[in-house]
């Protein structure tokens, strides 16, 4: 298997270190404007020798650049796998996929504790849920300006609607999809950024669960949690402690951890999905289905 990442920031990096150590990738290229010892590197993907000699593309570039690049590989090549780092896009875009199969990169499906959640909750009605996310800015990247970053920057696609929007994918993965929203998209801190920093919505999926999320770049203390109430149990998930707590009626209290989880574990897994069953991944139906979201946010705080 020949792959090309497009984009060789942090994201990028991280998927050449990942891909790079499978058996069945023979080689790893790169579109960046830097020069990578030991890589093969093109300066766009105008550029690139034959598209066609490779069999799975991995746009890991800015957000804001994922449409145009999409859309390229879209005409230029056919019949090849297509992984797109979350979100799809900045703001609402119309792209048809005909002649590949594109995935969406919400990793945290693939965090072991949300996937033994889903196998839970397939057999009890869920009556709400609840997920919250919040991390200080400049703790995110501690060798860099956090000024710089894209997350700061509105016109990059940053902020934390899009940034964050993990939260809505797997709250939408095991609720459906969201039917009524009604939200706030704030930039109410004093970090130095143009982008939103605050981000809240309540609604109701077409499933009827009520859903309240929260995500933000402003918490000194940082958390991503998911609650979910069902008639029989209450279950309370804590993504940064790796650790699922379900408590039923009478005060039972059952706790799985997964205390030794590897950093690229849940990206190996990801990458390894789209290879082989397809089971979790977020398809392109999903990830327009999580814009379709992130557009009505968008619209009510215009």
């Amino acid at each position: 298997m020949k792959i090309l990442i497009i984009g060789f920031g942090s994201i990028g990096k991280r998927h050449c270190e990942v891909l790079s150590k499978f058996a069945e990738v023979q080689s790893v290229d790169l579109v960046t404007k830097q020069n990578i010892e030991d890589k093969t590197c093109y300066k766009n993907l105008e550029v690139v020798d034959n598209l066609n000699q490779y069999d799975y593309f991995v746009i890991a570039s800015a957000t804001n650049k994922h449409f145009k690049q999409l859309k390229f590989l879209e005409e230029n090549v056919k019949n090849k796998l297509i992984f797109c780092e979350k979100p799809l896009f900045e703001s609402k875009k119309d792209l048809e996929i005909k002649n590949n199969k594109v995935f969406v990169g919400y990793v945290l499906r693939f965090h072991p504790l949300l996937q033994q959640l889903r196998i839970f909750l397939e057999t009890e009605k869920i009556i709400s849920v609840n997920a919250k996310c919040g991390q200080h800015l400049p703790t995110w990247r501690p060798n860099s300006d956090y000024k710089e970053c894209y997350s700061a920057k509105n016109d990059q696609g940053g902020g934390v609607l899009l940034d964050l929007s993990h939260e809505i994918d797997y709250v939408q993965w095991l609720c459906g999809q969201m039917s009524e929203i009604k939200s706030y998209q704030v930039k109410i801190s004093d970090l130095e950024i143009n982008s939103d920093d605050l981000t809240m919505l309540i609604g109701k999926t077409n499933k009827d669960i009520l859903v309240n999320i929260s995500m933000d770049y402003i918490s000194k203390i940082t958390h991503r949690k998911l609650f979910v109430e069902t008639l029989e149990h209450t279950y309370e998930l804590d993504f940064i402690s790796n650790k699922l707590v379900k408590k039923n009626k009478l005060g039972l209290e059952e706790v799985y951890s997964f205390s030794n989880l590897e950093r690229n574990y849940m990206f190996e897994k990801m990458h390894l999905d789209i290879f082989n069953q397809q089971k979790n991944i977020c398809t392109i139906k999903e990830g327009v289905e999580v814009m379709e979201t992130i557009y009505k946010v968008q619209e009510q705080n215009r």
